[in-house]
């Protein structure tokens, strides 16, 4: 169809007006030495598994093969992405960030980190519900998300600790088979979480797709469960909660990526979680994610024998 000028004009005032605003127009992004291509490569490979290869980055980031090259060899000569021979087919390198690589990349982090934090902070609540959902509109409308189906991480809020217990005990009991003793203690945990909310060292997410919760987890000061003494230095994963109809979209992934993110930014040196060795995907993701059993212990509970894991991720 024809496009009015006018409209043309208006998105490519945008388009300017944003890379203004976000800096992608500095010869080194967020004053680092890098170049936009290279700081998204650096993302793309510090989020990588071991295994990625040139053209699975080349097909993510929409980028020309020789393009590519170029770059992954200027970052290759500045020692900071290492390349081995996949040992199941040899015509594959898989390619990853090394320790100087991971060392360049996270000051990047932490300054986009800070600068889009800004931009957020002169925004009410509403405002930024309002940016956020206009975003996701605009990238479901260019075809970015029409097959992944966009979803939004916001904090909590009231309202949402009832709608976690009520949907714990809901689909645990469906998929599981566990009684409402097991509701009954995500709801102490819920509200315990809002009594002792500290807002420098605890948080939670809560997913949401067209307005409609799908998702959350909380991270939270680690405490001695018989006294609620504070563990210093150690962070406590809990209620991680994807619903049915948000699976398969990466958003447990995500969840958990949130919880490392801001455990690194406040300082914890370590996070801990307890789950049960029925919960498949939830452990699927938290080994991916660099997560190591430590330890595991038979017990009866919600009405069924189980067998509960301590899982730890360290951050130092």
């Amino acid at each position: 169809m024809s496009v009015p000028a006018e409209r043309i004009a208006a998105l490519r005032e945008f388009n300017r007006f944003y890379t203004r605003r976000i800096g992608v127009l500095h010869e080194g992004l967020h004053d680092t030495r890098f170049s936009l291509a290279e700081s998204r490569l650096l993302w793309e490979l510090a989020h990588a598994h071991d295994d990625t290869t040139a053209t699975e980055l080349a097909r993510r980031l929409d980028l020309d093969a020789g393009y590519l090259s170029r770059l992954l060899r200027g970052l290759k000569q500045r020692g900071l992405v290492k390349a081995s021979r996949s040992p199941t087919d040899a015509r594959q390198t898989h390619l990853s960030l090394n320790a100087a690589g991971r060392r360049a990349f996270s000051p990047l982090d932490r300054r986009s980190q800070a600068e889009v934090s800004a931009l957020l902070a002169a925004l009410d609540d509403a405002q930024q519900q309002q940016l956020l959902a206009a975003m996701a509109s605009i990238e479901t409308l260019l075809g970015a998300r029409r097959k992944t189906a966009a979803f939004v991480l916001r904090g909590h809020r009231p309202g949402d600790i009832g709608w976690v217990a009520s949907r714990h005990g809901a689909l645990y009991g469906q998929e599981y088979g566990w009684d409402m003793r097991f509701e009954a203690l995500v709801a102490q945990i819920a509200a315990r979480f809002i009594e002792q909310f500290d807002a420098q060292r605890e948080a939670c997410w809560i997913a949401e797709r067209d307005s409609q919760r799908i998702g959350c987890v909380f991270l939270v000061r680690c405490r001695e469960e018989a006294t609620q003494a504070v563990e210093p230095g150690i962070a406590q994963l809990r209620m991680l909660l994807v619903e049915p109809s948000a699976r398969g979209l990466g958003l447990g992934v995500a969840l958990v990526n949130e919880c490392e993110r801001f455990a690194r930014q406040a300082g914890y040196r370590c996070i801990r979680l307890w789950t049960n060795s029925v919960l498949l995907a939830a452990r699927g993701i938290y080994q991916e994610a660099g997560y190591r059993l430590m330890s595991s212990d038979a017990h009866h509970s919600f009405g069924k024998d189980l067998v509960g894991e301590t899982w730890e991720l360290k951050l130092d």
